[in-house]
């Protein structure tokens, strides 16, 4: 005779639901430009993270990150909510080189959307 195993509630079949979702954070590159946005985005976050300044709303963000092709062509669209940098790497630079510095920033999201 098989043995019958009964679960909580005395159930035959087990009762199973999903747990904490975790997703990975992003990391983006882009050569080098005179725009400080990125830069000054993680420094509102580590003001904030020292006690002394803004609250979530203020520095966690809303942002769409687009795959495109050489062209312009949008192939894919991820749309990330309440974002927040955790990284900025300014590049290395070498004088001799004639390679752009390439900026490096990651961001932890609470939760992310596929759109195209």
């Amino acid at each position: 005779m098989a043995k019958v195993e009964y679960f909580e509630g005395g159930s035959l079949i087990p009762n199973k639901s999903p747990g904490r979702l975790t997703f990975a954070d992003v990391t983006l590159e882009r050569g080098a430009t005179q725009d400080r946005d990125l830069f000054d985005w993680l420094q509102d976050v580590a003001i904030t993270s020292s006690g002394r300044g803004l609250v979530d709303p203020y520095y966690k963000r809303n942002l769409d990150v687009v795959q495109q092709e050489r062209d312009g062509t949008t192939l894919r669209r991820w749309s990330l909510s309440r974002a927040w940098p955790t990284k900025f790497v300014a590049g290395e630079w070498d004088n001799e080189g004639d390679q752009n510095v390439i900026e490096q920033v990651t961001l932890a999201y609470d939760f992310f959307e596929l759109i195209q």
